[in-house]
């Protein structure tokens, strides 16, 4: 089988559909499938720009977006040009991962090879809009986020969901299409042999001191306020305790002049994206606990990453998160109050063997997540769609 993926974003541009794209499509691969990816051009010099390496990706000229370094707009006359190149290959799905050019893109190219076009909703968009568009109002954005997913959802043939929730969002915004949950996978093979005390050396870090550890995007919608207020408890008790914060995003020059005014300059460390190669992994197996509270995820895929290193999770749970989290297997899970979830932090800071058993337990619960069970599951649905045929009114 042949898939065409498309997508506003991918590697150098670090993210969870970054993430979830490669991780696809290296499992596709494996199996004897073809999958290449449509994806903007970034420039050539760019922060791991190694990783979009390889003749699996076509790059489709793009700009930088206004207040956003990181992402790229996509030109949705490039994408179309596409279509003469594609026709010399025989693909069989147009699988469209983000709403934006790559959407209206994918639509014209599934139309143009006349084969289906699967779509996942990768994000919670009603939760970011206002984030990204401050002069429009909340509930307008609101609005626009829903009439857009049930737009656009209406003109796939199949729509995949990264969790229950989500499903249940898109449910409740009306639509109608045929709707499955496959979260996004884990390769096993990344994860287990982070070296910690590397990580710590490199950062000038003492072997004992204790470090809550968050990675992702640092962004407004990530809830990373309340963890700095977390922090603020936990200091008081535990003077020496560390957050690093691992991620680059537009919440950075935000969150610094929170952390100087809560004086937590000594207690608060930055750096910035790791490579996937090693130095993540090493991130990770330093911490002593993984702390995270965003209201957004549809999934939350760093969770997975800190119980696979053996890392206990302390988080909220809400919207994606909670299939993660269910059963406190391998975390403990908190209400977005501070006392509390600083009461989880120190509980576990101050217990090496709780700590031990919720790393063992997060350990078997992560297995069970693995890229190659959740990409036998896209398949049965790439098959299905297949089956079924295109609908029409697209192209």
């Amino acid at each position: 089988m042949r898939i065409l993926h498309v997508s506003d974003v991918y590697f150098p541009r670090v993210n969870g559909v970054s993430t979830s794209i490669k991780t696809l499509a290296g499992q596709l691969e494996a199996r004897g499938h073809a999958a290449t990816i449509v994806a903007p051009r970034y420039e050539p010099r760019s922060a791991g720009a190694e990783l979009a390496a390889g003749n699996g990706v076509i790059r489709v000229p793009a700009r930088k977006v206004p207040n956003d370094p990181e992402d790229r707009w996509m030109s949705l006359r490039g994408v179309a040009r596409l279509d003469e190149a594609l026709d010399a290959r025989v693909y069989d799905l147009v699988h469209v991962h983000t709403p934006f050019v790559a959407h209206y893109g994918g639509l014209r190219l599934a139309g143009r090879l006349g084969v289906p076009l699967v779509e996942t909703y990768h994000t919670f968009f009603e939760a970011y809009l206002h984030h990204y568009v401050p002069l429009l109002p909340r509930s307008l954005s609101r609005r626009l986020a829903r009439w857009m997913a049930r737009s656009q959802c209406a003109r796939a043939d199949a729509i995949v969901v990264p969790s229950p929730a989500l499903e249940t969002v898109l449910r409740g915004y009306g639509v109608t299409a045929p709707l499955r949950v496959v979260p996004t996978g884990l390769d096993l093979t990344e994860w287990g042999n982070g070296d910690g005390a590397r990580f710590r050396s490199r950062h000038g870090i003492p072997p004992t001191r204790p470090l809550m550890l968050y990675v992702g995007r640092i962004a407004f919608e990530k809830n990373l306020f309340f963890l700095l207020e977390v922090l603020d408890e936990v200091r008081r008790v535990r003077p020496d305790a560390l957050l690093v914060l691992a991620g680059q995003g537009p919440a950075v020059p935000d969150l610094c002049r929170r952390v100087r005014r809560l004086d937590l300059e000594r207690h608060v460390l930055f750096v910035g994206y790791l490579g996937r190669e090693g130095a993540l992994q090493d991130c990770y197996a330093a911490a002593d606990v993984f702390v995270f509270a965003s209201r957004t995820e549809t999934q939350g895929l760093v969770l997975l990453e800190a119980m696979a290193q053996g890392v206990p999770v302390v988080s909220t749970a809400i919207l994606g998160t909670r299939g993660v989290l269910e059963g406190g297997r391998g975390a403990r899970v908190s209400a977005e109050r501070v006392a509390e979830f600083a009461g989880h932090v120190l509980a576990l800071l101050g217990d090496r063997d709780a700590r031990d058993r919720l790393g063992a337990e997060a350990v078997c619960w992560a297995r069970t997540w693995s890229s190659e069970a959740m990409t036998d599951r896209m398949l049965e649905l790439y098959a299905e769609v297949r089956s079924r045929g295109r609908r029409g009114g697209r192209g």
